[in-house]
C-alpha cells in the first residue's frame, strides 16, 4: 500500500491515478451508447456553447490579462462570440456524420469454416496535452465521444479559466444525459500533472500532444504511454516558373495572413529565379498586412526598391525551418525544381506543403516527391483542417507516418478487432 495513502494523505500521483481509473471504468461504457443517444449529447452541448458564452468569455478573459497581446499565442488563446458559433457549428457537423464504429474493413471465411470479421471499434482512452488553445477541449470531446473514446486532457496553465469553464459545461450536459462525467478528466494545471499523464501505462492508451515542436519533443522522449505525433508545421509554397503570377498573390497572402498563428500557416516562400521580377508584386499585398520578410540574397535585391525597408530583412540560416507563428515569413531564391525539393526535405516539418505552377509535370513530381501529410497544387495550405477536409472537426495534424497521417478525425480515433465465429472448430495437434 502506498504510504500516503495509509496515514490519509493523497499525492497529486494518487490523485490522479485515482480518477485515471475512473476514467478507464467509465470508457467501458460508452460503447454501450447507442449513436443516436451520443449525437443528442453534441446537439445539446452545441445549443449551450451559444446560451453559456458570457460565463465562457469570462473564463477566457481571465486567461487573456495574463499574457501580452504580442506573444503568437495571443490569437490561439483568444475566444470570442464568433469563434464560439464556429465551435458549435463543428460540434454539429461532428454529430452529423456517420458513426466510426462497428465498421466491416474485412470479412471472409476460412477453408476451416471460421468466419471472419475485422471491425473498427474504439482506442479506449486518449490522452491530449495542448497549449494555449481552449477550442481543443471542445473539439477533443466531441471527436471522442463520437468515436466511443474516453479523454483525458492537460490544457496549458495560459488557458486554465477556459478550459475549467468548458470542462464544466461538458460534464453538466453528460450529467443531464446520464452519462457519468468520468469520460472527459481535465488534470490540474501542475506541470507534475503531465508527467504522471505520460508515464499513465495500462491507464491511457494514446497520448496526442498539440503545440510548439518542444512541447511535442518532450512528450515524444517522455512518455511512456505510445504517442502519435502531431508536428509544428514549417509550411513552404514554391512559386514554379509556371505559375499564374494572379493565382500565386492571392495563394500567398491567404496562407500567410489569414491566421498566421496557426500550424498551417506558410513560413517560407520558394521562387523560381525566373520569377524574380515578378516577386515584388507577388510580396506588395503582403506589406499592408505588415509582414516582416527574411530574404535571401537575391529575393532581398528584387525587393529592396519597393518593400518597405522596416519589413525588410537579410535572411539568417535560422529564418528556415522555423515555424515563425506571426506575420514573419522567409524567402528562398532557387533555380530548379529539385533545388526547391532539395530544400523542402531539408526544412520541412512534413505537415503541409504547396506548389503554384501550371505545369502537369511539376505537379506531378511534386506530388510523387514531397514527403508531407499533405500536399497542395495550386491551392493555400490554410485548408488543412479536419473541418474543411469534411471530416467535422480535428483532434490534430498527425505528421508521422504509423497509424494515422493528416488531420485525424473520426476514423483516425478508432482501431479494429477480430471477431471469429465458428461451430467447434479445433486446431489439429
Amino acid at each position: 500500500m502506498n504510504p500516503s495513502k495509509e496515514t490519509g494523505h493523497m499525492t497529486l500521483s494518487d490523485t490522479i491515478m485515482e480518477q485515471l481509473e475512473a476514467v478507464r471504468q467509465a470508457s467501458r461504457n460508452i460503447v454501450t451508447l447507442s449513436d443516436q443517444n451520443i449525437n443528442k449529447v453534441l446537439e445539446d452541448l452545441a445549443g449551450r456553447i451559444t446560451s453559456s458564452a458570457q460565463a465562457i468569455l469570462e473564463a477566457n478573459r481571465k486567461d487573456l490579462e495574463k499574457m501580452e497581446r504580442s506573444n503568437p499565442m495571443y490569437d490561439r488563446l483568444l475566444l470570442d462570440e464568433k469563434r464560439l458559433e464556429g465551435i458549435a457549428a463543428d460540434m454539429r457537423n461532428v454529430a452529423s456524420l456517420p458513426s466510426p464504429l462497428d465498421i466491416t474493413l474485412e470479412e471472409r471465411t476460412l477453408s476451416s469454416g471460421l468466419s471472419l470479421r475485422k471491425a473498427s471499434v474504439p482506442i479506449g482512452v486518449i490522452g491530449i496535452i495542448y497549449e494555449a488553445r481552449p477550442n481543443v477541449t471542445f473539439d477533443v470531446f466531441a471527436l471522442c465521444l463520437k468515436s466511443g473514446n474516453a479523454t483525458v486532457l492537460k490544457g496549458g496553465s495560459d488557458a486554465d479559466h477556459s478550459n475549467r469553464a468548458i470542462a464544466e459545461l461538458i460534464h453538466t450536459v453528460l450529467q443531464d444525459h446520464g452519462i457519468s462525467p468520468d469520460i472527459l478528466y481535465l488534470l490540474p494545471s501542475e506541470r507534475e500533472a503531465a508527467t504522471i499523464m505520460m508515464e499513465a501505462v495500462g491507464k491511457i492508451d494514446m497520448i496526442i500532444p498539440r503545440g510548439s515542436q518542444q512541447l511535442i519533443d518532450h512528450v515524444r522522449n517522455t512518455a511512456k504511454v505510445p504517442v502519435i505525433e502531431t508536428g509544428a508545421g514549417i509550411v513552404h509554397t514554391y512559386v514554379d516558373r509556371d505559375a499564374d503570377m494572379e493565382m500565386a498573390k492571392a495563394i500567398v497572402l491567404n496562407a500567410k495572413t489569414r491566421r498566421p498563428s496557426v500550424c498551417n500557416a506558410l513560413d517560407t516562400l520558394i521562387i523560381h529565379s525566373d520569377r524574380l521580377g515578378d516577386l515584388a508584386e507577388l510580396c506588395r499585398p503582403l506589406s499592408e498586412h505588415q509582414v516582416i520578410i527574411f530574404a535571401d540574397k537575391r529575393s532581398y535585391l528584387e525587393l529592396l526598391p519597393s518593400y518597405p525597408a522596416t519589413l525588410l530583412k537579410h535572411a539568417e540560416p535560422e529564418h528556415y525551418g522555423t515555424e515563425f507563428l506571426s506575420l514573419k515569413m522567409s524567402v528562398k531564391t532557387v533555380d530548379t525544381l529539385d533545388e526547391a525539393l532539395s530544400h523542402i526535405a531539408t526544412y520541412s516539418s512534413r505537415h503541409s506543403e504547396a506548389l503554384i505552377t501550371r505545369d502537369n509535370a511539376v505537379k506531378a513530381e511534386f506530388f510523387k516527391r514531397v514527403d508531407a501529410a499533405v500536399v497542395y497544387h495550386n491551392a493555400s495550405t490554410a485548408f488543412t483542417d479536419g473541418a474543411q477536409f469534411g471530416l467535422g472537426a480535428e483532434i490534430g495534424i498527425s505528421t508521422q507516418k504509423l497509424h494515422a497521417r493528416g488531420p485525424m478525425a473520426l476514423k483516425e480515433l478508432t482501431t479494429y478487432k477480430w471477431m471469429i465465429e465458428g461451430d467447434g472448430q479445433t486446431r489439429p495437434l
